[in-house]
């Protein structure tokens, strides 16, 4: 391979580049930039560094014709999500408003509730797990108090505490002990008689 540097500052820029690279990979790119220049066979460089031949080309020939800046990490976008983000506000509002009265028939939402809401109010089909996923990224926490039923009596709650019965009492052993220290059942003299 016949890779020169760029510009005169670049070897500078690569070694504090390398120095600097938290990733493998990116320091691999950037490792086998440097080797070319000095002047090293590409496979030498594969060698070196264990990568392949393609790889080993790709990077210094993409250094060769664009430079530094194109052989910087690109940030990798990911799937999109199924629930558009300008809807994100709409459904975090839904979930923090709670149950509608007469409509979900329940006191309070939980992941399979908030499922339905998405493929009912907002079109998408969400599986449990995504759900949970969803409304983490949306700073919405799924664990929750149990929530008082309307038909809950604080003062009937409150007369069963007072009578109702301690439930650590002590019981008495029901395994006899012997006198023995060890809490061996044989006679003190029967283990002499064995030898």
């Amino acid at each position: 391979m016949d890779i020169s540097l760029r510009q005169p500052e670049d070897a500078a820029r690569l070694t504090l580049l390398i120095r600097q690279a938290r990733d493998a990979k990116q320091r691999d790119r950037l490792r086998a930039i440097e080797l070319s220049i000095a002047g090293k066979a590409t496979l030498e460089i594969v060698a070196m560094l264990g990568r392949s031949r393609g790889f080993v080309q790709r990077w210094c020939y993409s250094y060769r014709d664009h430079g530094l800046d194109a052989v910087a990490p690109k940030a990798q976008p990911g799937r999109p999500t199924k629930l558009p983000p300008q809807q994100h506000a709409a459904f975090k509002r839904r979930v923090i408003d709670g149950p509608l009265a007469g409509i979900d028939g329940v006191c309070s939402l939980r992941g399979r509730d908030c499922q339905r809401i998405l493929e009912q109010e907002f079109g998408v089909s969400y599986q449990l797990s995504g759900v949970y996923d969803l409304l983490h990224r949306l700073n919405l926490t799924v664990l929750v108090p149990r929530p008082q039923h309307r038909k809950c009596d604080p003062g009937a709650q409150q007369q069963w505490v007072q009578r109702a019965p301690f439930l650590s009492a002590r019981s008495r052993s029901s395994i006899p002990t012997s006198g023995s220290p060890s809490g061996s059942r044989m006679k003190p003299g029967s283990a002499s008689k064995g030898r």
